[in-house]
């Protein structure tokens, strides 16, 4: 299978440049595979799982919290938020962030809170699913 370059990068560094047979990510509209050659796309990215299938056949699988991928036909980009691979999630600290994500939603005084509260509460939430993914 034909591969393509793929660069994942959060504003601290780049967390992943290689080449890749497939990357299959979570849009706002749904998700979306992505193979060498593709037509230019670009789309915003919500809290989200991103498969990575790479070179060798192997798949790793990341928590991405909000960003955006730009696809051409010579390469793909991902501008993340932040992002981890699923083995490098700690489930606990996942599972705190989401009580207290939980806890700040119910206590929040108002929209901009409220907002905040959820983005926290969905970023965890992906955290703990994507963990569950890990091969």
């Amino acid at each position: 299978m034909s591969t393509f370059p793929l660069q994942i990068i959060t504003p601290e560094k780049v967390f992943f440049e290689g080449d890749v047979q497939r990357v299959i990510v979570r849009t706002t509209e749904g998700d979306l595979g992505i193979l060498a050659k593709h037509e230019k796309y670009v789309a915003a990215l919500p809290s989200g799982p991103v498969k990575i299938i790479m070179e060798d056949g192997t798949e790793r699988i990341a928590a991405l919290s909000g960003g955006a991928v730009k696809v051409s036909p010579l390469r793909t980009a991902i501008l993340a938020n932040a992002v981890e691979w699923a083995e490098d999630i700690d489930i606990d600290w996942a599972k705190r962030s989401e009580e207290d994500a939980r806890r700040k939603k119910e206590n929040s005084r108002s929209k901009e809170e409220q907002k905040f509260a959820e983005l926290k509460l969905q970023r965890a939430l992906n955290r703990l699913k994507v963990s569950s993914m890990k091969q």
